[in-house]
Formats: structure tokens, sequence, C-alpha cells
């Protein structure tokens, strides 16, 4: 949020929204927010702020955890592998 304060407000709440919710797999999540994206391995990718920026999350649907891969500008995603990034850049 620091890197991106124009996406802040956008970001906090799809973290705490999505903190509240339990998914069981993906097509319950998709319900929910469907713009998103499936990935191999589990990862998510989720629009933010009218799709001015993408986040990238790991979802484990069987233990209910989530952690946040990677997040920037649409601009950035599309120079990135969202496959096989590792992880985010702080």
């Amino acid at each position: 949020m620091e890197r991106y304060p124009a996406a802040q407000t956008a970001l906090l709440s799809w973290f705490r929204e999505f903190g509240l919710k339990g998914f069981n797999n993906f097509n319950e999540l998709k319900q929910e927010y469907g713009s998103s994206s499936l990935l191999v391995g589990h990862r998510v990718i989720f629009n933010s702020k009218g799709n001015d920026f993408r986040l990238i999350v790991s979802v484990n649907f069987k233990a209910q955890a989530a952690y946040i891969i990677w997040f920037g500008t649409h601009q950035e995603y599309d120079q990135i592998n969202a496959s096989e990034i590792k992880h985010i850049e702080i």
C-alpha cells in the first residue's frame, strides 16, 4: 500500500471482505469475485480498483488459508509470469 497509495482503500476493503468469507472451492470464490481467474498452483488473480491493479493470491481451500504473492499495476502484471512469480517484492 505504501508503493501504491491510490490502491489502499480498494486493497484494504478486499482484505477485510476476503478474510470474513470461507470458500470451499474456486467456484464459490468465483461467485463472489466474478472477475477472478484461477491459475496453476491454486493461484487466483483478482482485479482491484477498476482493473487498475492486479492481486495474485495463493489459496488453499482445504485449509481455509491464503497469502498474497504479488500486487501491482495492470501494466506491471503484463510484464510478469503470474504462474511462476515467487513472492511479493517489498
